[in-house]
């Protein structure tokens, strides 16, 4: 059986995406790093549909807990074919009223633990001749937000790096390729108040929010033979916006 991993798959859009992969026949690890319960729950939900999965700890900024992680994955499920970097985080407010130290943890995060998260798995695709990773970024990372300046870097970051990790390993057939979404129905948006919300869908063309489920099909085409001649691309799921 093939295997997938998820970082941060205990998210609202990485417990779409770890489904969805389950469904399509991958057994799945289901990456956490402080909410363990959520991943467990996605775990557990997709044994009980008849697929294989696992919860598995994991800091995506500390090289040795990623190291860690692949070796339980591999004794277990199996070397993964497919790497999906959801995990991220983000804070709003002006960018000088960040600590240097919050910047940093944003950064590590949202493109260091890409990059680093790449770096452990790369290795057996090459070895394999095989592989598909994809990195979840933002439309902050094509367009820029006020107030998540250090957010839309990191993101905007992850596509570059998407674009030149794909031209780098299209020779061991390897594709990588980066999901863009948008105004997306997920914990990170609650924090919005109602008008703030809708303020967003007025801009949207197709007049409403995105789900979580909806981005974890593009990440299933990307996972997918489907897919087999797209690299190093960007892919924006965001109704139009």
């Amino acid at each position: 059986m093939r295997s997938a991993f998820v970082t941060g798959g205990s998210g609202y859009i990485g417990r779409a995406v770890c489904k969805k992969l389950a469904e399509d026949g991958f057994a799945v690890a289901v990456g956490y790093y402080n909410n363990r319960s959520a991943a467990d729950i996605v775990t557990a939900l997709i044994r009980q549909n008849g697929g294989t999965a696992m919860s598995v700890k994991c800091d995506v900024t500390d090289p040795e807990s990623l190291s860690s992680a692949k070796g339980v994955i591999d004794s277990q499920l199996g070397s993964p074919e497919v790497l999906v970097c959801c995990a991220g985080q983000a804070e709003i407010g002006l960018f000088t009223d960040l600590s240097l130290s919050r910047i940093g943890q944003i950064i590590e995060t949202d493109l260091l633990g890409v990059m680093l998260a790449c770096r452990e798995f790369i290795p057996s695709m090459v070895k394999n001749h095989n592989g598909s990773i994809i990195n979840i970024s933002s439309i902050w990372g094509e367009r820029g937000a006020s107030c998540e300046a250090v957010y839309s870097a990191a993101k905007a970051g992850v596509i570059g790096f998407t674009k030149a990790l794909g031209k780098e390993l299209a020779p061991s057939n390897i594709r990588v390729n980066c999901v863009s979404p948008g105004f997306i129905d997920t914990k990170m948006n609650n924090t919005l108040s109602p008008a703030e919300k809708q303020a967003f869908i007025d801009d949207i063309p197709l007049s409403r929010a995105g789900t979580p489920e909806e981005v974890a099909a593009v990440v299933s085409f990307l996972a997918s033979d489907a897919s087999s001649y797209i690299t190093a691309e960007n892919i924006s799921v965001n109704g139009g916006l």
